[in-house]
């Protein structure tokens, strides 16, 4: 069973050897210190509509960079991309359009061939679209296209949720057609798009490097961590690596999370404390188990790395494996409560999965309202007791 356990446990962590992860892209990766980032804002605009009657004048001024068919215009508004790629981007965003694959307010994700190094790169498209008005009933459908461009399609996917939030965070800087504050909003927050929507996970590895497994312990065991003598973007970027380890909205049991934080709350376990102001920060109330410092050591080499995309993967394997490991120790439970051998065998599967603390943690929380099952949990929270004395 050790053997088993101990075998999955590595095929998670080694992502790279996965059908997800193509060997020559890490190559590729690794021998960059940076990967190159791209983005792009059209206009989007309905030729039916009033409003692209109104604002024709403009587009005119802009025929170089308007594409015009039947039913739509497409004009260029700002890329980082260079120019002879930038019409190449033009024409496929039409060709989706002409299909109607691009749906307002939902991130599309794509391989696109463009005349940049990397020939095939990851594109994400978004279509906002402006708000309807009484006066301006058929304006619905207008709006601009943002196209973020880096890393693969499936390196992309990873960042959907990220990437989607992140172009809502510019709806209110997009006004009029005209983007007068093009310069001054626009563009430094499209530029910032790689940083802040992709990066924030390694800078937390790097941050608390080898310390790693107390901030994963922390996100799984639900324990609040307090970021001190830091700029905003660092207790940011800490608050969003915590949520996406966590299994928050990841359990059968829409109750559990709630009942979970309650426990927590109950009990004395105190808050997971960062200080940034020595380097690296030092932490306080610090707590890890097997399973976490396991895993510390994939993320540190995908860190070195400095492939971000890999960290993600990474992470998302990590908490596959917690919640394998979780629906593992629930099925015991149930069957210890028939047989003295499923028990025996539910003290055996903690004693080997390192991540004992955590299970019977989120376990005695699920089954809080079976006094059966909670018995059986007891036994087990005794048994990994008695396992931490003796190894003490």
């Amino acid at each position: 069973m050790f053997t088993s356990q101990t075998s999955s446990f590595q095929d998670s962590i080694d992502v790279e050897e996965r059908d997800d992860f193509d060997s020559e892209e890490i190559t590729g990766y690794i021998q960059k210190t940076q990967l190159n980032s791209y983005y792009t804002i059209y206009l989007y605009q309905g030729t039916r509509s009033e409003a692209a009657a109104e604002n024709a004048a403009w587009n005119q001024r802009r025929a170089d960079s308007t594409t015009s068919l039947d039913d739509f215009s497409l004009t260029l508004i700002d890329s980082s991309l260079p120019s002879e790629a930038e019409p190449e981007l033009r024409t496929y965003i039409s060709r989706r359009l002409s299909k109607g694959a691009l749906l307002g307010g939902m991130g599309n994700i794509a391989t696109v061939e463009l005349s940049i190094p990397e020939q095939a790169v990851g594109c994400y498209c978004c279509l906002v679209e402006q708000e309807r008005s009484p006066e301006q009933p058929d304006a619905d459908g207008n709006g601009y296209i943002i196209c973020f461009m880096g890393g693969s399609e499936k390196w992309l996917n990873l960042f959907r949720l990220e990437l989607d939030k992140y172009v809502q965070g510019l709806h209110s800087s997009l006004q009029t057609p005209e983007l007068l504050n093009l310069e001054s909003e626009v563009r430094p927050y499209l530029s910032r798009w790689y940083e802040e929507s992709v990066m924030h996970i390694h800078r937390v590895v790097q941050l608390v490097q080898n310390n790693i497994s107390f901030l994963l312990h922390a996100a799984l065991s639900h324990t609040l961590v307090e970021v001190n003598n830091s700029d905003e973007r660092t207790k940011t970027d800490v608050s969003r690596f915590i949520k996406a380890a966590s299994l928050q909205g990841l359990s059968q049991q829409d109750t559990t999370t709630a009942s979970l934080c309650k426990a927590i709350s109950e009990d004395t376990q105190s808050d997971l404390i960062i200080d940034c102001s020595t380097s690296p920060p030092t932490l306080s109330n610090a707590v890890s188990n097997r399973f976490c410092d396991d895993w510390s050591q994939a993320f540190l080499n995908a860190a070195e790395r400095c492939n971000p995309f890999l960290l993600r993967q990474i992470l998302e394997n990590f908490k596959l494996k917690a919640i394998q490991d979780m629906n593992s120790l629930k099925r015991l439970v149930r069957q210890a409560e028939m047989s003295h051998y499923a028990l025996f065998r539910s003290c055996r599967f903690l004693q080997g999965c390192g991540n004992g603390d955590v299970l019977l943690q989120n376990a005695r929380a699920e089954h809080s309202d079976m006094p059966e099952a909670c018995s059986i949990i007891t036994v087990l929270e005794e048994f990994l007791r008695d396992q931490s004395q003796a190894h003490a």
